[in-house]
């Protein structure tokens, strides 16, 4: 809506950390002397050698904590945030690195495929994949820019998830029936089940299917005439995951794996607030609906894998096809309706992404002095964005009867191609058997087009063709490594990341300032950390400090009338983070995650265009971020065991999304308040069987996740005791998962 509105698998798989103050701390408990094993940078490593903060959350921990979405698992992983105010409408940051652009800042992974579009022009960042986690080995998190490896738009880092291999080692299956009760809300239930089948010595299949209902818990409550209407944010999600997986003989594998999932929501999850306090508008998380509302989203992946072990090196081949297709409808009356004859108003959107990726890659398997890999990777996107401006007959609030007029009041049209080809190279160096350094490289060229038809009233009729750009862009990674023993390392690293730029489709008529093209953005970052276990490995840290310079950022914004991308000046981000486990006694585990992400921007904008100037506060960057996890687990006797455990996360107060003109309105950008939330759980397993039940945001907190442009509400003027849109924390729920496997 940017331009309407204001506006460890096989060989080397990426990114697989058994972290002592995350993983571990849900798996069981290790023995003494025990490596922890990872392949960070796409070849196998121990934790000591992994010059960087990586985290991992087991699919165990997710199955436990009834996780399903990005939002259940942040407390696990320091220095992530989601801005989200609708399901599958999500955006990831990490440390810091936003400002509401539509580019994604995260990148994310599922297994070898990348997810989502790479540009600014296929609102990536607003559509981050949040796959559903039933039956995911892990999920795991690399902080800090990853254009070495992982190429564009991984300024912030790298979220991946990490699949569970079909085995030939036997028939396994799985089910899983579970039930919610939200607080002010409609019940939710899902179900899910898995199963793997060897297909003999050297095939097996493993697939998994779930279905996901969600009840709502926002109402529309009449306002100024606006539909009556109980809990009007429900969704479904449904879907499934298969993979083949071919071993024909030890130095080779393939597989071939296709997800495919869709989520259907029935209306926004924006609650109506005071716009100087965020306070919900008449106590209550309520809306103002007058029309239907909806947002479609659908996945589907297909990955082709292969892996040859040559002796001295590995080549791997990694294939991918991913579509990325939204269609949702807002309800713009409020706002639009005394402008547009007083009709009910409403704005429909298509999004369509189609991406196709090739990586190859060798990489030695192991070496005295030096371990290497190369590899080249190439991409092609195709995106469509198209927007319809619509009325309809009023008067009958929740009923959609458009109107048919012999003219259109804005109707917009953006054809979009991506083109990417890189190449990439890593090396760590064994300078001593207490010294390492890791040196990567990678230089990748694109080009993009595209293509916008017009037409409305209030756009005008035009068609512009073959808007062209390109960009040419070097990182680099250096990382030194200190080892003391196997128990604790000392690294640090340097990195640049980034962020393709791109053309701005505009008018030729468009007044003279109003930007043609917006330039690529920066970070580099440097970091210093610290990871060690004790001997016992019942006490871990790891700890992190980080200054990130990001040049050039990339903003949306509106000039001379027209939504585009433009860029500011820079942010910096200085920060550090601190994860530490205790295993005090035998199924006992505490952890603790702190993030401190003090990051502003080091230069004004334009005061017309975003008014942010320097000094400001990144959107939803909280500056201080807690989060305490603690489990126990105890026999009950043959082969019986509970467990019980809690967490709480804290977060700072935080700034809303830049939007001048609330700026202009209130002197300031929206401010969120600090809030907390607690969750509980517990479980008793029987041997095949398990019941998991467990209470998220006890407390009922209504921390705020997202905020909106300034509305008009109940018929009032925009901006005269209007309101604002905000993302809320879902109220306290209730549920119970029960699984059986066989």
């Amino acid at each position: 809506m940017r331009h309407l509105k204001k506006a460890l698998s096989g060989t080397a798989l990426a990114t697989v950390i058994m972290s002592p103050a995350i993983a571990r701390a849900q798996d069981a408990e290790p023995s003494a002397g025990e490596e922890i094993v990872v392949t960070a940078q796409k070849r196998t490593q121990t934790l000591i050698d992994v010059a960087q903060s990586v985290s991992v959350v087991s699919g165990a921990t997710l199955e436990q904590q009834g996780a399903t979405n990005f939002s259940d698992y942040l407390k696990n992983v320091p220095s992530l945030q989601l801005v989200q105010g609708t399901p599958g409408q999500g955006r990831l940051v990490l440390r810091g690195i936003n400002t509401g652009g539509v580019a994604s800042t995260v990148a994310v992974y599922v297994d070898e495929t990348p997810f989502g579009s790479s540009t600014g022009l296929a609102n990536g960042a607003e559509l981050a994949g949040d796959f559903d986690t039933f039956d995911i080995g892990r999920i795991e998190v690399l902080r800090g820019p990853q254009g070495t490896l992982y190429g564009a738009s991984s300024l912030g880092g790298l979220l991946k998830f990490v699949t569970n291999q079909p085995s030939t080692s036997g028939f396994e299956g799985k089910v899983l029936g579970g039930v919610e009760f939200t607080d002010g809300g409609d019940s939710s239930y899902r179900g899910a089940g898995m199963v793997n089948i060897p297909l003999g010595d050297t095939l097996a299949f493993r697939a998994s299917g779930l279905y996901r209902k969600q009840g709502g818990f926002i109402d529309s409550i009449g306002t100024a005439g606006s539909n009556i209407r109980s809990n009007t944010n429900d969704f479904e999600s449904y879907g499934g995951r298969a993979s083949l997986l071919w071993k024909p003989d030890p130095q080779l594998s393939i597989r071939l794996s296709a997800l495919l999932q869709n989520l259907y929501v029935d209306g926004s999850s924006f609650v109506e607030a005071d716009p100087a306090t965020l306070k919900p508008l008449y106590g209550g998380l309520t809306q103002s609906e007058y029309l239907p509302q909806f947002s479609d989203v659908k996945y589907r992946l297909y990955n082709a894998t292969i892996d040859y072990d040559l002796g001295p090196a590995t080549l791997t081949s990694a294939t991918s096809y991913g579509q990325q297709l939204q269609s949702f409808r807002a309800d713009f009356t409020a706002n639009l309706s005394a402008a547009l004859g007083d009709s009910y108003v409403y704005f429909d959107q298509l999004t369509q992404n189609r991406k196709w990726t090739q990586e190859l890659r060798l990489a030695s398997n192991g070496g005295d002095f030096v371990e290497w890999l190369i590899g080249g990777y190439y991409t092609r996107e195709k995106a469509r964005i198209f927007q319809n401006l619509k009325t309809a007959v009023p008067g009958t609030p929740g009923t959609l009867t458009p109107i048919d007029l012999p003219f259109d009041y804005a109707v917009y049209n953006l054809a979009s191609r991506y083109e990417e080809i890189a190449g990439f190279a890593n090396a760590t160096l064994h300078l001593a058997p207490w010294f390492d350094i890791d040196l990567g490289g990678r230089y990748s060229h694109n080009r993009q087009r595209a293509d916008q038809e017009t037409d409305g009233v209030l756009l005008g009729a035009s068609t512009i063709d073959n808007i062209r750009s390109s960009d040419n862009v070097f990182t680099w990674s250096v990382a030194p490594k200190i080892k003391f023993g196997k128990q604790a390392s000392l690294y640090a690293r340097a990195a640049k990341g980034y962020r393709p730029g791109g053309p701005n489709v505009i008018p030729t008529s468009a007044p003279p300032g109003t930007p043609t093209t917006f330039e690529p953005d920066t970070v580099t970052s440097y970091e210093i950390g610290f990871k060690g276990d004790t001997a016992d490995r019942r006490a871990s840290i790891e700890a992190s400090l980080y200054h990130i310079d990001w040049n050039n950022i990339q903003l949306a914004a509106v000039v001379n009338g027209f939504g585009v991308n433009a860029n500011g000046a820079g942010a910096d981000v200085d920060g550090a983070e601190i994860t530490a486990t205790l295993r005090p006694t035998a199924g006992l585990v505490t952890s603790v995650n702190f993030a401190l992400n003090d990051a502003k921007l080091s230069g004004d904008t334009d005061p017309l265009v975003v008014g942010a100037v320097k000094g400001d506060r990144l959107p939803f960057t909280a500056k201080y971020a807690v989060s305490v996890n603690a489990d126990y687990q105890w026999d009950l006797g043959g082969d019986a065991s509970a467990s019980i455990g809690g967490s709480i996360r804290s977060l700072s107060r935080q700034s809303g999304n830049y939007d001048p003109v609330y700026l202009a309105t209130y002197g300031h950008f929206p401010k969120v308040r600090a809030y907390e939330v607690l969750d509980l759980r517990a479980g008793v397993a029987f041997g095949r069987y398990a019941i998991n039940a467990y209470v998220n945001n006890l407390t009922n907190s209504r921390g705020i996740t997202a905020t909106q442009a300034l509305l008009g509400v109940a018929g009032r003027p925009r901006n005269v005791d209007g309101a604002i849109g905000t993302g809320v924390l879902r109220p306290r729920t209730v549920g119970i998962n029960l699984t059986a496997g066989f």
